[in-house]
């Protein structure tokens, strides 16, 4: 025979070889891991149920778990799946490891997702507990802003009611009040008898002694008397800042 076809021929029976092999490979993975899937319904805590589809459920993740034994022994760098080539009692041996593995899987994962259970349960209780204070620092901070908005709004019509008065106060005051207060404010000193102030405004004695109590109810005008006894008349702030908006708009107009 020739030898090249000899050596194909070989070939071809060492290729087939390897995929039977490989066949039975896949075969041990599933069988073991459906079989262990079984194992994993019995062991659970829903064996109790007998539902046909949770057998099913645990015998797909089984096999699915089983299927992933051989990258676990080329990550460990075994060589169970080459020994079994050779030698056909190592299939037992890989088919127990796949069980194994499949079962010891399980109990890994299960018991990491009761970790992260637990730790959702505490997060939980925690929030819990301090939701309360949560709820109270909120209500606290909304008071304040109730608080500090009232008192906003207390300025503001605190502020348009003094301006309101200041206004009123200026439309009250007559032509002959401005009058006064002007006189009053030009001259250094206004003695209680008023002869300068009736000449220079040219009002009447008895009309400008009634506006000049009047305008001291209002504040505009004071009085004080010094050591010899002697009255005098002069602008308070408030008149004169008042005095000073009226002719500030005289001029503008």
């Amino acid at each position: 025979m020739n030898p090249e076809l000899q050596k194909s021929l070989q070939l071809a029976a060492s290729d087939g070889a390897l995929d039977s092999h490989l066949l039975l490979i896949l075969l041990v993975m599933v069988a073991a891991g459906a079989l262990a899937g079984v194992a994993n319904y019995f062991l659970s805590e829903r064996a109790a149920s007998r539902d046909l589809r949770d057998v099913m459920r645990y015998s797909v993740l089984g096999v699915v778990a089983a299927l992933t034994v051989p990258l676990f022994l080329n990550m460990i760098s075994s060589n169970l799946i080459e020994a079994s080539r050779t030698r056909p009692v190592e299939l037992f041996v890989f088919g127990g490891f796949c069980l194994l593995y499949v079962v010891a899987s399980r109990r890994l994962f299960e018991n990491v997702a009761l970790r992260l259970l637990g730790q959702v349960e505490q997060m939980k209780r925690q929030v819990a507990e301090i939701q309360p204070e949560i709820e109270r620092i909120d209500r606290i901070e909304r008071r304040q802003e109730e608080a500090a908005a009232e008192a906003a709004t207390r300025e503001q019509a605190e502020a348009a009611e003094r301006q309101a008065a200041k206004d009123a106060e200026k439309d009250a005051l007559s032509y002959n009040d401005i009058e006064i207060v002007r006189a009053i404010a030009e001259e250094a000193t206004i003695y209680g008898n008023l002869a300068g102030l009736t000449e220079k405004t040219g009002l009447g004695r008895e009309l400008v002694g009634a506006r000049l109590v009047a305008l001291k109810a209002c504040g505009i005008l004071e009085t004080r008397i010094n050591d010899r006894n002697v009255l005098h008349w002069y602008v308070s702030p408030k008149g004169k800042q008042l005095l000073d908006e009226i002719l500030s708009g005289q001029d503008e107009r």
